[in-house]
This record gives C-alpha cells, structure tokens and sequence, in this order.
C-alpha cells in the first residue's frame, strides 16, 4: 500500500481524494432527501411543501460564513501543503506518465478507447449541447422545485451514471490507477517505467475475417448504425404503449435516445477493448470509431 499511499498523498491529487468523498457524501444526501419526499407523497398524496425562507439576512448570512470558512481551510491547507510545482519545462525530459490536470483525466482516459477527435471533440461537444437541450426535451412537469427519485427514475438514474459511473470513475482511473507510460496499475502496485505490456488489438472486422478496406468499412456502417437504428425501432414498437413516447414525440425521443445511446457507446466500447482486445469498431480512410 506504499504506492497508494505515495499517489494519494501528492499535493495535486489531495483534491481529487476530497472531491470523491463530497460527490458521494452529497449524492447521498441528495438521494436521501428524495426518497423521503416520495415517502411522504405516497402517504399524503400531496406534494411536499419546501420550508421558504428570505435571503437576506439568512441565505447570505450563510453563504458569507462559508466563505470564511474556506478561506480559513485554504490558509491552513496552503502552510501545510507545498504547490505541486515542478521544475520548468524540458522538452528533453518528459515526464512519464505526463498527465492532464484531474479535471481533463476524463478525456484523456477516453482517447485510451477513441480517435482523438471523438474523444477530444466530438464527445465533449455532445455533453455540452446535450445539457443545454435538457429544459427543451424534458417533458416530465413533476419532480419540479423539490427532490423526487420515484417521479423522475430516468433523468436522475441517467445523470448519475454519466456523472459518477462514467467521468468521475475516469478522472479516478486516470489519477490513481494509470502509471508511466498510461498503463494500468493496481493501487498495490508499484509504477515500474519499464513496463512493456503486450497488447494485440484488432479491429472489429478482422475479427470476422474480413480483411478488404472497402468491405470494413461498410461493415463497420452496419454495424454502428444497426446499434442507432435500435431508436427508431423501439419508438414505433412501443409508442402507442408507453405514454412517455406519446407525449415526447419522435423528435425529441430522438434526440434523447441519441444522446443516451451515444453516452452508452463509452462503457460498451470500454468492456470490448479489456474484453477483446478490440480496438475500433467502424474503420475507414478518414475516421475510425
């Protein structure tokens, strides 16, 4: 456990420790505070009615508290702690692992399973566009102004498994378990730099025996966009029985089923490249998924 020990203790990853207690402690509580709100509804059949308070002087009173309060734990923190400063750059002398700062571990840990522009662009700008469609596509009025899980089991089980299972898990991969050269360590493991893994990656079409360019890449299409056409599939299959479907309509069900289908591509792919090895799916001149 030295080398866990070693790791977490680093000034610059100190934070990142913190941080993965607060996202749990505040997820729970969160969590917490929404099965008793449904607890309640389920008994009173009314909604819950949340305690209002003014903001001045309470909500300020407590938000200037705060900031002392950090304050005083960052003055503290800064004495005790050195600054993960390093010594200035020397292109003869890169350091291995060379690693993003934590809040880019994420997308760095993507590019082990991705092209660079997908992991790099193309996923990033996904989340971004796909948080601000949310007050457009959100068609579920209850749940609005108090914490419920029960009405809102879909949006609330989808964040958390984006947020937590998915980019914090990466930016903990990535901190702790990824070592010179970014291969994998246990935490009980020892970072060796000269560690030479043998890795035999294939793409998904020589898996198949297919070995023409012109027949991979068609393949890879059907293969990519039979996974997507599994959307429209379910919405006409299942549309006059669902009356989510009905009331969200084929765009915005489109639109929401793109996203989700597109955030599951990441755990999917991930399981196929420790599974078998597979390292592209949909290989042609220009791209590769």
């Amino acid at each position: 456990m030295h080398q866990l020990w070693a790791i977490v203790s680093k000034g610059d990853n100190i934070p990142i420790v913190i941080m993965l207690f607060l996202v749990a402690f505040y997820v729970a509580w969160a969590l917490r505070q929404a099965f008793a709100n449904d607890k309640s509804i389920a008994e009173t059949a009314k909604l819950p009615v949340p305690d209002k308070v003014h903001v001045w002087p309470y909500l300020v009173r407590i938000e200037f508290l705060g900031a002392i309060a950090i304050m005083v734990i960052f003055t503290i923190w800064s004495i005790f702690i050195n600054a993960p400063l390093e010594e200035p750059a020397n292109p003869n002398r890169t350091p291995n692992p060379s690693k993003a700062p934590w809040y880019f571990l994420g997308l760095q840990e993507m590019l082990v399973y991705f092209d660079p522009w997908i992991a790099g662009v193309v996923l990033p700008s996904l989340i971004i566009v796909g948080l601000m469609l949310i007050p457009y596509i959100d068609t579920n009025p209850t749940g609005s102004g108090y914490y419920s899980f029960k009405q809102r089991k879909f949006a609330i089980s989808t964040y958390l498994f984006g947020f937590t299972i998915l980019w914090v898990s990466l930016i903990f991969v990535g901190t702790f378990l990824r070592g010179p050269g970014w291969y994998f360590f246990w935490p009980w493991v020892t970072w060796d730099p000269h560690k030479v893994v043998a890795l035999t990656n294939v793409n998904l079409h020589e898996m198949f025996g297919i070995h023409s360019k012109l027949i991979a890449a068609f393949f890879g299409m059907i293969v990519v966009g039979g996974y997507y056409s599994l959307v429209p599939l379910f919405y006409f299959w299942k549309k006059k029985t669902i009356p989510t479907l009905q009331k969200m309509g084929l765009v915005r069900y489109a639109i929401v089923s793109f996203l989700f289908l597109t955030m599951m591509a990441l755990p999917i792919k991930m399981i196929l490249r420790w599974t078998l090895n597979i390292k592209y799916v949909w290989v042609t001149p220009w791209f590769n998924v």
